[in-house]
């Protein structure tokens, strides 16, 4: 692949607005609705781009929350649509250890703003990712290759997924990323200065106000194995996207994640 220049530093060559994926499957394969033939081109599609370009193992453990317009449930999560019928979404991912080949992504951080005007298999998709300043050169080209799907198997992580429904992929911001998360607390918040700021909490029940534990488990999910679900809210205060919305659907997860999907314990 070749790559592109963004503020002096080279990033993956699928980071630009005609973002067309590695492995983009058909319209009808997205929509779960796919016939032999397409399903074919689509699989030697795959296998051809594989033996083109080798794949870079990367895994990494971390802790993500994610804020997203839907109610504390997320019909998403259960192969439904989103109850507001389009999806915006802020997240936040803290690297705890992790590598891309030998680079090393230890205590690194990222975060998007995705905005899609229906539900995100529908495709149309708009981000803003946000690369933790402090990662050098090949830091960054490592966590925008993992952040567009690519040194993956097709679909096998929710960057890979997201990916293939993107349509306007801004320039990333490398910055400051103040995060913060605490997945058992079910506590965070995020905060990218002039573009964006995000809180977490537990639910609270609506008579007594004690805090209420709810969890998601997807033995098969392409994110995580469990999620804990609380409350967040999020707003941009700048930058090309804008958001607001609040005490909505708040995902508080511990992630292992590889070149292969998720890792199971």
């Amino acid at each position: 692949m070749t790559g592109l220049t963004y503020r002096g530093h080279r990033v993956a060559s699928m980071w630009r607005n005609d973002l067309t994926p590695p492995f983009t499957a058909p319209a009808n394969h997205r929509r779960g609705n796919c016939d032999s033939e397409s399903e074919v081109n689509y699989a030697k599609e795959a296998a051809f781009l594989s033996a083109e370009t080798a794949m870079t193992h990367w895994e990494f453990k971390g802790r993500e929350l994610v804020n997203c317009t839907c109610e504390y449930g997320c019909n998403c999560q259960f192969n439904g649509l989103p109850d507001k019928g389009h999806c915006y979404a802020v997240a936040g991912i803290q690297i705890d250890e992790g590598h891309h080949g030998e680079i090393r992504l230890d205590g690194l951080r990222i975060g998007a703003i995705f905005k899609w005007p229906g539900a995100i298999h529908e495709g149309n998709g708009e981000v803003l990712a946000f690369v933790d300043k402090r990662a050098d050169e090949a830091q960054r080209d490592a966590l925008l290759r993992i952040m567009t799907g690519q040194d993956t198997d097709p679909f096998a992580t929710m960057f890979a997924v997201y990916a293939s429904t993107i349509t306007t992929m801004h320039e990333p911001v490398f910055t400051d990323i103040d995060f913060e998360v605490d997945v058992e607390g079910r506590r965070g918040r995020l905060s990218v200065s002039g573009y964006v700021e995000m809180t977490g909490e537990p639910i609270r029940n609506k008579v007594s106000g004690a805090e209420s534990r709810a969890q998601i488990v997807l033995p098969a999910g392409f994110e995580y194995e469990v999620a804990d679900i609380g409350s967040a809210s999020s707003r941009t205060t700048g930058g090309p996207m804008q958001v607001e919305f609040g005490n909505s659907y708040g995902q508080f997860a511990n992630l292992h994640l590889g070149s292969h999907g998720v890792v199971r314990s």
